[in-house]
């Protein structure tokens, strides 16, 4: 059945390479991009698909509800992929409101915009993205379930939480038809350099000193961003109504391991003696409530719809280097103004 699909932050990280996946892979739909472009938003990330027949950028704002009711009407919007949201636990501590407002009631008028369009519930589908840290901090052992009690300990996780919980209550309440992911931390191409591994890839380059929280010790699950884009597809198509599948890389490192493994890669594609992008590691003050540890049992989309994450993390954490080497442009554009003041703030000045 052809669908239209309406992707919310398609022009961010991991909605980017969602949008290029199903434009390519479902000519049969038409899918709508709708992003508010906001400093994490970037469409050089989508040149190569920009111009194909089944694929339209929308620029807008997903607190805007009488535009969001108007663009489903106006499009025939059959199913939405949310995926617009702040996203960055830094930023969440030093302005929560901003995360309240467009996690939690951008979310909230997404849902009513949809509830009102789609009086027959039939066809239809709101699929939310979410986090794994919408479940609190891991121990030493154990893993985070899709019955796993939510314990948010940041402002970006609470709204996170806060969201996913709207989404439930608009299923149960209305009979709107969902789906919940909730994944562990994404890595890749076109990944805004706030985040660890292309953050600390620039600085590398730039032979900038490295920030590490605390000793380094938590521990993130982490997954290819084209891994994730493959299992939000099979549940979009696959999952079940009203259930959460947890999506995860099977693969936990603690940060300063990873960032040790990330230099050495680094010297050696730069050709730089062993240990050179070691020396510019700085320990700095530990983030407020940073979450120790987390990780993801995703059994139940292994078991249920035959996902598993294609990449290991030395092979995904190359070519990502990789791609970020050749294109040393598109980091610098992105790494200007408005992102580069707030880098400064929050690091250097340490």
């Amino acid at each position: 059945m052809s669908k239209n699909v309406l992707i919310t932050g398609g022009a961010g990280f991991i909605g980017s390479h969602l949008v290029k996946l199903f434009v390519r892979k479902y000519p049969d739909y038409k899918i709508y991009n709708l992003d508010a472009l906001t400093y994490a938003g970037n469409l050089e990330s989508l040149k190569e698909i920009e111009q194909s027949k089944n694929y339209e950028f929308v620029h807008g704002d997903i607190l805007d509800l009488p535009f969001l009711e108007n663009l489903l009407v106006e499009k025939n919007i059959t199913h939405i992929i949310h995926l617009a949201a702040e996203s960055h636990v830094d930023r969440s501590i030093s302005d929560p409101l901003i995360f309240i407002k467009t996690n939690v009631l951008g979310t909230a008028s997404l849902l009513q915009a949809a509830r009102k369009f789609w009086k027959n519930q039939k066809d239809h589908l709101f699929y939310h993205v979410s986090t794994d840290e919408v479940y609190g901090s891991l121990g030493e052992e154990g893993y985070f379930y899709e019955n796993t009690p939510y314990d948010p300990r940041s402002p970006y996780s609470a709204s996170k939480a806060s969201s996913d919980h709207f989404v439930r209550a608009f299923h149960h309440t209305y009979g709107l038809p969902v789906v919940l992911s909730n994944c562990s931390n994404n890595y890749g191409p076109y990944q805004f350099p706030e985040k660890l591994i292309p953050l600390f890839i620039n600085n590398i380059l730039e032979m900038k000193p490295l920030p590490v929280y605390g000793k380094g010790i938590n521990i993130r699950d982490w997954m290819y961003v084209k891994d994730h884009a493959v299992a939000i597809d099979v549940i979009f198509h696959g999952g079940k109504i009203g259930d959460t599948y947890n999506i995860g890389g099977h693969n936990e490192w603690k940060n300063i391991d990873l960032i040790k493994l990330l230099c050495q890669q680094m010297d050696q594609k730069l050709n730089r003696p062993k240990g050179t992008s070691e020396k510019l590691i700085t320990y700095v003050t530990d983030r407020a409530g940073h979450d120790m540890r987390y990780a993801i049992d995703a059994s139940k989309i292994k078991n249920e719809l035959n996902w598993v994450p294609s990449l290991q993390f030395e092979e995904g954490l190359s070519e990502t280097i990789d791609w970020y080497l050749a294109n040393k442009e598109w980091l610098a554009n992105v790494t200007s103004g408005e992102y580069q003041n707030y880098y400064d703030q929050q690091y250097l000045k340490r």
